[in-house]
């Protein structure tokens, strides 16, 4: 049974049921057999009857209830009788409301019963489908993100916000919530303590829940009680620091809402990571909203990416070179303790969290060293503090709740050192946290939030928010622009761009080093250019890169993106290192394209750098559609006249070259109007292509309607044509290239040479313009753009003989012969790398060692080293044109 079917069978025994036939054919939904049901029936209908309730072994516990729904089931959770039969499911309902929970994940669902449909997922294993785990993720932190989830949702549905206060308030009053559940089981309180007294001291319909909670947050920020303030009450401590010092209005509860703010609160707590709050953000924050906010969550590994080269790993190597030294131990213990970390788009305080704590254990290591060169236990205490902490955001939750990550973060490290020591520092009152501001770090000055000594030891690290140009709102333009005030061609600019500026800005003339997780798209084509060199001229360098790779996240529904890290430094003498896959390798420089070559950059050319042809795009039809015709229309217009084949054409674009297919092109030459004007159905597409251009509001459009039968272009070839695609995809070990017949028209989603040399398909065909192509390219996600002026004209090609123009001829009629051996196949198919013909492979390969061989005698050893190769050729072409 697939999930469709359920879905439809629930939909409609939701539409059409009878009460005391239901759960018969909610299990029949979900494919229990029908002579299971039968024996169901048999020995349960008594029950069923009588006490409205049905026990399937190890399947599921069914109640019929008319009141109290919710003390129903927190009842039989507990009650022997019904998991004697171990249950994988309890459910109770009135067929009004419909309540269930799985005792094997503990998962509720509380729902109206007419929305069964909409959650037949929950119910999914009854049909063998688990629902899908979080492989990566603390089984902990993925119930309280869902959990705080369904308490938001219920909050909001009865306390929906009108303005901004109102989401305000109810942002601080989570941060709270997310407080106390954590004290109350790491010992800051006593053992469920908060929760406890949400249950004993407020009534079940949660209709005084908000003046118990708003008096208990008054409690948290009174130091001297009064003497007849409640023992409940004053049992709690006191906690300030500033998380409960202004006073906020609290939301209005349900029975529903305080059932699961009691359920969130038997969690584990002291199981959830601190830094795994910003998912708790993204399960309750919408994705629209989340999404127009550029907001990115990052898992521990990789936030390690970021802050192990950045700074750890020296101060690992520090302590590791200290290590019989009291003194230089000593003094590594202080350096620590005077760190600034700085992260200019924060979100919930991921980057701030991890770095607070790894220093926190390297500190740990180092008092352990020290207490085995003295010889004895010393009494120090950790000297690290929040106060070291600086960060920025923009959404004003996020804000809140990093602030509140770093207090619970020191808590743990507390905890763990008293682990360790056997003392440590108390937790109440809370102190001042991290300096997290709230606005926009394109905006603030950064020197303010973070502010800088001559002394100051900085490091910046985060995952600011990667918007294409083409995806940035209007109020991130006017960013880009108040940042790149003054510069030419920063348009098409990331919108991550503007934290690496500002970044090089800051860290002029102190001790500081910074790095990001980025959009690959900053090291690649233009963006390259229009970037780099401002930096550059700041007399900074690239000292560590992690290369493209797919970035995913522990978040509830994330996405992997294609990233890099950039970190950035002084110009120095320090080793400087390439991670490829997770290996680092240490290279001599890092240029802005991540490849360990010259500083170079690669603009834009209107002209072949090589002695190469050159290469055009295809051909661009601005005609609405109303020239190109499938095979169906061409048939209809052949049948009827004729005459007209002389005047259709093979249309080829990159999709129809990949799959091996065609559309037809109406190609007319302008003596040739008034003859095929003669058929009505072309007429009509031509006064459409006419109509469809004079009415375009631009100029060069418009002037296009004189001769409203052509395309916009009007190239052919006389003999061949050399079509290659303008965007492929990054797995591929080849571009597919092709060789068309000149009766062929080439699309503009193509680019093409016109009656060249043959041997040019050699040339782009290889595995070393693949290379250049993918390093100084533009990219669509994974997949590169191939472009004339960036990816072609710039390609560093040498002057060759004739007979290495011979050989290359050679070598491309084997692949095409090799091609042609696999007809049945499509190009796509053939040039995939798990399934590319073996034949083919070879061919290929034979093809880059003629192509290579004009570069070189010696063989190429890796793809770094040609590409390190084709840097330096490159610059000595550049360097021959200035000289003329």
């Amino acid at each position: 049974m697939t999930i469709i079917e359920i879905e439809e069978k629930i939909q409609q025994l939701v539409e059409t049921f009878e009460q005391e036939q239901f759960i018969f054919d909610f299990l029949l939904a979900f494919g229990e057999p029908k002579a299971t049901i039968s024996r169901l029936k048999k020995g349960n209908l008594n029950q069923l009857e009588s006490k409205g309730e049905l026990t399937h072994r190890k399947k599921l516990f069914f109640k019929i209830a008319q009141n109290n729904l919710h003390s129903t089931i927190d009842r039989l959770k507990n009650e022997t009788q019904p998991l004697k039969q171990k249950p994988r499911f309890i459910m109770v309902t009135d067929f009004k409301t419909l309540l269930a929970y799985d005792t094997k994940t503990g998962d509720s669902l509380d729902i109206v019963f007419e929305d069964l449909s909409k959650h037949y997922a929950f119910f999914l294993p009854l049909a063998g489908m688990e629902k899908a785990q979080y492989q990566d993720e603390n089984i902990a932190d993925v119930k309280a993100s869902r959990k705080l989830a369904n308490l938001f949702d219920e909050i909001v549905k009865h306390n929906p916000p009108h303005n901004k206060e109102d989401t305000h308030a109810l942002n601080i009053f989570l941060t709270r919530l997310l407080f106390c559940y954590f004290a109350e089981d790491t010992l800051i309180f006593e053992d469920n303590q908060f929760t406890n007294a949400i249950k004993s001291h407020t009534n079940t319909d949660g209709s005084d829940l908000d003046a118990y909670l708003l008096r208990l947050f008054e409690v948290f920020n009174t130091q001297n009680r009064e003497e007849r303030l409640p023992a409940y009450l004053k049992a709690f401590p006191y906690v300030n620091g500033g998380l409960f010092q202004t006073t906020y209005p609290i939301p209005k509860f349900t029975t529903k809402s305080r059932a699961i703010l009691i359920e969130i609160g038997s969690l584990g707590w002291a199981e959830i990571n601190p830094d795994i709050f910003g998912s708790m953000i993204q399960a309750v924050v919408s994705s629209e909203y989340r999404g127009g906010m550029g907001m990115h969550y990052t898992s521990v590994p990789n936030i390690m990416k970021v802050i192990q080269p950045l700074f750890l790993d020296e101060l690992y190597e520090e302590f590791e070179n200290a290590k019989e030294n009291k003194r230089k131990l000593q003094s590594l213990t202080v350096r620590i303790a005077n760190l600034k970390i700085f992260d200019p788009a924060c979100g919930s305080g991921n980057f701030l969290i991890i770095a607070y704590k790894e220093l926190r254990i390297l500190e740990m290591k180092i008092l352990k060293q020290l207490d085995i060169l003295a010889k004895q236990k010393s009494f120090v205490f950790s000297e690290m503090h929040l106060s070291q902490f600086y960060g920025i955001e923009l959404d004003d939750f996020a804000h809140e709740v990093a602030k509140l990550s770093l207090w619970l973060a020191e808590h743990q490290m507390n905890l763990l050192f008293y682990k360790e020591f056997g003392r440590t520092a108390p937790s109440l009152p809370l102190k001042n946290g991290g300096n997290i501001s709230h606005g926009n770090a394109t905006r603030l000055n950064w020197e303010e939030v973070c502010p800088k000594e001559e002394e100051d030891e900085i490091y910046i690290l985060g995952n600011p928010p990667y918007l294409g140009s083409s995806m940035q709102n209007r109020e991130q333009k006017e960013d880009l622009a108040l940042v790149f005030k003054g510069f030419k061609n920063y348009k098409n600019l990331d919108y991550i761009a503007c934290w690496f500026y500002l970044g090089a800005k800051y860290i002029q003339n102190i001790n500081a080093k910074y790095a990001f997780v980025t959009t690959n798209s900053i090291s690649q084509g233009e963006q390259v250019a229009m970037l780099w060199s401002h930096i550059f001229d700041k007399n900074l360098e690239i000292f560590f890169a992690h290369q493209s790779f797919k970035w995913s996240n522990n978040a509830k529904s994330n996405a992997g993106v294609t990233v890099a890290i950039i970190g950035l430094r002084h110009l120095s003498k320090s080793s400087k290192y390439i991670y490829r896959n997770n290996i680092k390798q240490n290279v001599n420089n890092i240029n802005a394209y991540l490849v360990d070559s010259k500083d170079i950059v690669i603009n834009r050319r209107s002209n072949p750098i090589s002695n190469i042809p050159k290469m055009l795009r295809g051909n661009s039809p601005f005609d609405g559609g109303n020239l190109i015709l499938n095979d169906k229309e061409k048939d209809e217009l052949i049948n009827e006249y004729p005459f007209f084949q002389n005047y259709v054409k093979k249309l080829i674009g990159s999709a129809e070259f990949m799959k091996n297919t065609f559309r037809w092109v109406l190609w007319i030459d302008d003596n040739q109007v008034s003859e095929v004007e003669k058929s009505i159905l072309i007429k009509a597409r031509i006064d459409k292509v006419y109509k469809m251009r004079l009415e375009s509001t631009d100029k060069g459009t418009r002037k296009l309607s004189e001769r409203p039968h052509q395309f916009r272009d009007r190239r052919e070839a006389k003999k061949h044509s050399i079509l290659i695609p303008r965007v492929g995809s990054s797995r591929r070990d080849y571009i597919p290239c092709g060789v068309q017949d000149k009766n062929i028209i080439i699309a503009d989603s193509a680019q093409v040479i016109y009656d060249s040399d043959i041997y040019i398909f050699s040339i782009l065909s290889s595995k070393i313009h693949l290379i250049w192509v993918k390093a100084v390219s533009g990219y669509l996600k994974t997949d590169f753009r191939y472009s004339s002026i960036l990816s072609y004209n710039t390609f560093p090609f040498p002057t060759i003989t004739k007979k290495q123009k011979e050989a290359l001829t050679e070598h491309t009629f084997a692949v095409l012969d090799e091609r042609e051996r696999h007809s049945e196949k499509t190009l796509a198919q053939l040039y995939d790398p798990d399934k590319m013909p073996e034949g083919l492979k070879e061919a290929h390969h034979q093809l880059d060692l003629a192509v290579e061989r004009c570069y070189r005698a010696k063989p190429f050893s890796s793809d770094e080293e040609r590409l390190a190769y084709l840097f330096g050729l490159y610059e000595e072409m550049v360097e021959k044109e200035v000289r003329k």
